[in-house]
């Protein structure tokens, strides 16, 4: 018994010694996790590898002309949530008004949806410390709201919730010169970059220089530690006027969906400078919405029918082969014949006429003069037109311009009937842009100007680079025979085929152009036309080109009804905004009380001393910047101040539309503009107030 019980005892001490040890093994896990677990966890943190990470710099901005913002990058943030951060009591008591709030913004899902979401992510043996709430973005306002749900607004550490932040490119001008300001795409490697447009072209300016940094586990948040801040990009200042791309792309739009057209192009130019002030691109897309998805004023290359007759007088004059008062006699029938093949003027024959009536009358005529006088040395003709710079590139900054095609009799494809077809504008290609830096030539004494869309590159206000007007080979002809060609193309608009634009207010100049465009075959028996007009105002002192080409009109094709109107009212709404700048002489003896927009106190007094015109009641107005404006009893305009207060809705009424595009957009406020005129309503109630980024709609008649 006494070896029984001697084995009883010792398995009792052996028993007992490993339940003891079994004991501190789970006591010292427990001390390990609780009391010990801030210092092991702070080892662990010292012991994760670092990673290096790029941190992208801030892209620079697109401006206008005036600075307004074309294009910017604005700050997105992704949700992210951390359900371990929070105690367990403080998650249990507000889960339900966390679900409740993330389903009632978001309103994608229940709170029920919600609540399960946040609380699977809390429990299994993998819990999601890094939990997207949502694939949908916020902006900066909305993250502010959402920082203040229950748990959340305890912030990172104890409530969970993490921000993480991505850029956005927008353009701020709805729709405004789109597939000019260009859009960025993903590259193989994950980056962002300028594919298009703008975006493209100044790339290397906009994008800036990366830095880098350090990635650490600390505290259980991965931290970046920079080490090399990065570089912002610069800005690019263009030559866009947002106003008066308003003006071009809602007349051309308008005339687009009037015709039924799948699509058109209009550019305006400044003459001395050669600087695109607006161009605009609409296509009609499956839905039958006019959008820019193509850059067709730089890179739709066609035929342009009778708008290049005027490089053809051109070349007549200056070789000395007709005068404007020579008179050619065009028959009755209306038909030329070259060789096997007739040509056929669009009204029948117009008989005996003027070289000046020819171009007035766009008549093909003119394909009888070339071909008389070049058929034995057409390389003289093609000469002259070479000289004037048809075969050359206009120049423009933006990528992607199509190369202008102008044969010369030693190509394979001249034929006999090319002069004269050529004449005429068939059997060549030449861009909407190309076209109007010929056009600008002639308003322009003669003196081709390089297209200029951006004069500077600016960080953070300063100056980097400049891009001054730059003037492109010689004068395209002699002064004489620009003369001559410029009264030509004034007597178009007044007795031509473009008389239906002619205004007494000021003077235009151009040319009309109905184009046949070829079908799938190569032939001209598809039905579609192009119409185009191109030309410049006012006439005497030019200070603005434009060009209209407007593709496949439905309802009527010809220049004179669908691109000559969309012409003439740009020239009117644009030389109404341009006279107060520029001035104008036939005016000067006007002292009648103008009709006056409420606006900028300098931009007031600027007018009226150029007026020379009373102004009355600045005493009243040294203290602020905006202005109200009435008459009083001696038929002055009074100025009255008006107080903008930036953190509301501000009052535009009354304002023109770029005063009232300033203040809004300077308040945080997103605009939708109609009409043209002063402002008379607006969406949203002066004073009231709303969130950054609020739309906010204009009329103005």
């Amino acid at each position: 018994m006494a070896i029984q019980d001697d084995i009883t005892w010792r398995t009792v001490i052996v028993y007992a010694v490993i339940v003891l040890f079994g004991c501190l093994i789970v006591g010292k896990a427990v001390v390990v996790m609780t009391v010990e677990g801030k210092k092991w966890r702070s080892k662990a943190a010292a012991s994760e590898p670092a990673r290096p990470v790029v941190i992208p710099p801030n892209r620079g901005d697109i401006c206008a002309d005036d600075g307004r913002i074309l294009a910017t990058s604005v700050p997105f943030y992704e949700l992210r949530f951390d359900p371990l951060a929070v105690k367990n009591k403080i998650f249990q008591e507000q889960i339900d008004s966390l679900a409740y709030r993330l389903s009632a913004f978001f309103r994608d899902g229940s709170k029920e949806f919600y609540k399960n979401k946040l609380v699977s992510a809390r429990k299994g043996k993998h819990p999601n410390r890094y939990l997207l709430l949502n694939r949908e973005k916020v902006n900066h306002t909305e993250l502010k709201c959402i920082r203040e749900f229950p748990i959340f607004r305890l912030g990172k550490n104890k409530g969970g919730f993490q921000a993480v932040v991505y850029n956005k490119r927008i353009q701020p001008h709805k729709n405004l010169a789109v597939r000019t300001i260009g859009y960025l795409n993903e590259s193989k490697d994950g980056v962002l970059e300028g594919r298009v447009g703008l975006e493209a072209a100044f790339e290397s300016e906009l994008k800036g220089e990366n830095g880098w940094g350090i990635k650490r586990m600390m505290s259980g948040t991965w931290m970046v530690l920079t080490e090399k801040e990065p570089v912002d990009g610069h800005d690019v200042i263009t030559t866009i006027d947002v106003d008066y791309q308003d003006i071009v792309q809602h007349a051309l739009k308008k005339q687009l969906e009037k015709s039924e057209a799948t699509h058109g192009t209009a550019i305006l130019m400044e003459v001395k400078t050669g600087d695109i002030k607006a161009i605009a691109n609409l296509a009609r897309d499956k839905n039958g919405e006019y959008v820019e998805n193509q850059n067709f004023a730089i890179n739709g290359a066609g035929e342009p029918g009778s708008v290049i007759k005027a490089a053809s007088m051109i070349a007549l004059l200056e070789d000395g082969y007709v005068t404007p008062q020579d008179t050619i006699d065009l028959g009755t029938t209306g038909v030329y014949k070259f060789y096997d093949r007739e040509m056929r003027e669009s009204h029948g024959g117009l008989g005996k006429v003027t070289v000046t009536q020819m171009l007035e009358k766009s008549a093909n005529g003119i394909s009888r003069l070339v071909f008389e006088h070049y058929k034995e040395h057409p390389e003289k003709f093609v000469n002259r037109w070479y000289a004037m710079g048809l075969d050359k590139k206009a120049g423009i900054c933006l990528p992607g311009e199509a190369v202008p095609y102008i044969k010369y009799p030693k190509d394979k494809t001249w034929t006999g009937i090319t002069l004269p077809w050529m004449s005429i504008g068939y059997e060549l290609k030449i861009t909407p842009l190309q076209l109007l830096a010929f056009y600008n030539a002639i308003a322009n004494d003669g003196q081709r100007m390089r297209p200029r869309l951006v004069k500077e590159i600016r960080n953070r206000g300063e100056v980097i680079k400049s891009f001054e007007p730059e003037e492109i080979g010689g004068r395209i002809c002699s002064r004489k025979t620009l003369n001559e060609v410029r009264e030509m193309l004034e007597c178009v608009v007044k007795n031509g085929t473009a008389r239906n634009i002619y205004t007494s207010k000021y003077r235009i100049a151009g040319k009309t152009g109905t184009a046949r465009l070829t079908n799938n075959s190569g032939g001209y028996g598809g039905g579609c036309y192009r119409a185009s007009f191109v030309g410049y105002f006012p006439a005497e002192q030019p200070l603005y080109s434009c060009v209209i080409v407007i593709d496949n009109p439905s309802n009527g094709y010809y220049a004179t009804t669908v691109s000559a109107p969309v012409f003439r009212e740009i020239a009117d709404k644009v030389y109404s905004m341009a006279y107060v700048q520029h001035g104008k002489s036939e005016y000067e003896t006007d002292r009648s009380l103008p009709v006056c927009k409420d606006g900028l106190k300098r931009d007031f007094m600027t007018v009226f001393n150029g007026l020379n015109m009373k102004l009355d009641g600045l005493c009243d107005v040294r203290e602020t910047d905006w202005v109200i404006t009435a008459s009083n009893e001696a038929e002055n305009v009074v100025v009255k101040p008006r107080r903008i207060n930036y953190s509301v809705v501000p009052n535009v009424r009354g304002m023109g539309l770029r005063d009232a595009l300033y203040v809004l957009e300077n308040s945080g406020l997103k605009v939708e503009a109609s009409g043209t005129g002063m402002v008379q309503k607006q969406s949203v109630r002066a004073g009231s107030e709303v969130s950054r980024g609020t739309f906010v709609q204009i009329e103005l008649r």
